[in-house]
C-alpha cells in the first residue's frame, strides 16, 4: 500500500472545509488534481472516504481515517520543525492562543520578551474564546493556549496546568463618581447601570450573564459585541461599566475597580494537546511565560488586584508536562 502525506493532507483539507473547491484553494492545487489524488487514496485504502453529493460529508471509513491522518500530518510537521529547532532555536514557530483579556493582561509582555530572545522563531497568535481555542488545540491548529478552565474541566485530549486564579470586578470610568461608596457592589445593584459586553462566544460574557441570571435580574446592555480592548476603551469613555478580570486593570489608570459581591473568580491554565510532545520552541515560550508569571506575582503582592499566581513549576518543560 502506498499512501502519501500529500494525499492525507488533501483529505484532511476536504474534511475540514467540506468543499473540494475550497480545499483545493487551501492547499494550493487545482481541484482536478486534488480530486484525482483523493480517488487514488480511496483506491489504495479499498473504501470511499468522502460522499460526493450536493453536500460533502465523510463516509464511516472517512470518519475513522480522519483522526489518524491528522496525527500523521502532525507527526510529519513535528519532524521538520524539531530538526530545525534543535540547531539552537534558529528557526521554527510557536502557535499560541489566548482569550482577549489574557492577550492584554499576560501575553503581550510575554511575546515581546520571547521575540527579543528568539527573533528567528515565528509566532502565530490566535485570539478567541476558550472553547474555540480548545478545539484548535485538539485539531493541532495551535501548539499552546491560555484558556479559562470551565467547571467540568478542559477537553480530555488536552494537558493543562493552572497558572493563575483571578477575581472578576467591575470597571467604571475613574473620571466619574464611584459606583458605590463601599468599594464593592452586588449584581442587583450593578443591574441599574448600563453594561458594555464582549461579543458572544467569550467565557467572560457567559459568566457575567450567568451571574445576572442567578441574581434574578436582567442586564441593561448599552453596547455588546466588542473585543476586550474596545470594551475597556468604551468604559473609559463613559459608555457604561463592564465586568472584567482583575489583570486588565494593571496599567489602566483611567479605570476604577469595584469588586463584586459575592465574588466571582476564574482559573487560567496553559493547555496543549496531550499526545503531541512540545517542541523546543514551545518549551522556550513556556520558560518565558513562567518568568513573566513570577514577575507578575511579585508586582501583584504590592497592588490591590485579586490575582493569585498558582504555578509551582521550575521550568517550561515541567509546566508543559
Amino acid at each position: 500500500m502506498h499512501v502519501t502525506l500529500q494525499q492525507l493532507m488533501y483529505f484532511v483539507a476536504v474534511a475540514n472545509v467540506r468543499s473540494f473547491t475550497r480545499a483545493a484553494d487551501l492547499v494550493g492545487v487545482a481541484q482536478p488534481t486534488l480530486s484525482k489524488s483523493l480517488r487514488a487514496l480511496e483506491s489504495e485504502l479499498g473504501a470511499p472516504l468522502i460522499n460526493r453529493g450536493s453536500v460533502v460529508t465523510l463516509t464511516p471509513a472517512g470518519e475513522a481515517v480522519l483522526p489518524l491522518a491528522q496525527r500523521m500530518l502532525a507527526d510529519s510537521d513535528m519532524v521538520r520543525s524539531t530538526v530545525a529547532e534543535m540547531v539552537g532555536l534558529r528557526s521554527g514557530r510557536v502557535r499560541v492562543g489566548a482569550t482577549p483579556s489574557l492577550c492584554i493582561g499576560v501575553l503581550s509582555d510575554v511575546l515581546r520578551v520571547f521575540h527579543a530572545r528568539h527573533p528567528e522563531i515565528a509566532v502565530e497568535l490566535a485570539e478567541d474564546g476558550s472553547q474555540p481555542l480548545e478545539t484548535a488545540l485538539v485539531r493541532n491548529e495551535l501548539d499552546v493556549a491560555l484558556v479559562i478552565v470551565p467547571p467540568d474541566g478542559v477537553d480530555p485530549a488536552l494537558h493543562s496546568a493552572p497558572l493563575l486564579r483571578e477575581r472578576l470586578s467591575v470597571a467604571s470610568p475613574r473620571a466619574r463618581r464611584p459606583l458605590t461608596s463601599r468599594g464593592s457592589i452586588a449584581i442587583p445593584e450593578l443591574a441599574k447601570h448600563d453594561l458594555v459586553m464582549v461579543r458572544k462566544g467569550y467565557d467572560l460574557r457567559e459568566v457575567t450573564l450567568r451571574a445576572y441570571a442567578v441574581a434574578g435580574v436582567t442586564p441593561r446592555i448599552a453596547v455588546e459585541g466588542g473585543q476586550m480592548d474596545a470594551v475597556l476603551r468604551m468604559v473609559e469613555a463613559g459608555t457604561g461599566v463592564a465586568v472584567v478580570p482583575d489583570l486588565v486593570f494593571i496599567g489602566r489608570p483611567r479605570l476604577r475597580r469595584t469588586v463584586l459581591t459575592p465574588a466571582l473568580h476564574r482559573t487560567v491554565a496553559l493547555a496543549r494537546r496531550a499526545d503531541i510532545a512540545p517542541t523546543p520552541a514551545v518549551i522556550a515560550f513556556a520558560d518565558t511565560l513562567l518568568e513573566h508569571m513570577s514577575d507578575t506575582s511579585a508586582s501583584l503582592r504590592e497592588g490591590t488586584n485579586d490575582v493569585q499566581v498558582l504555578h509551582r513549576h521550575r521550568s517550561g518543560r515541567e509546566l508543559l508536562g
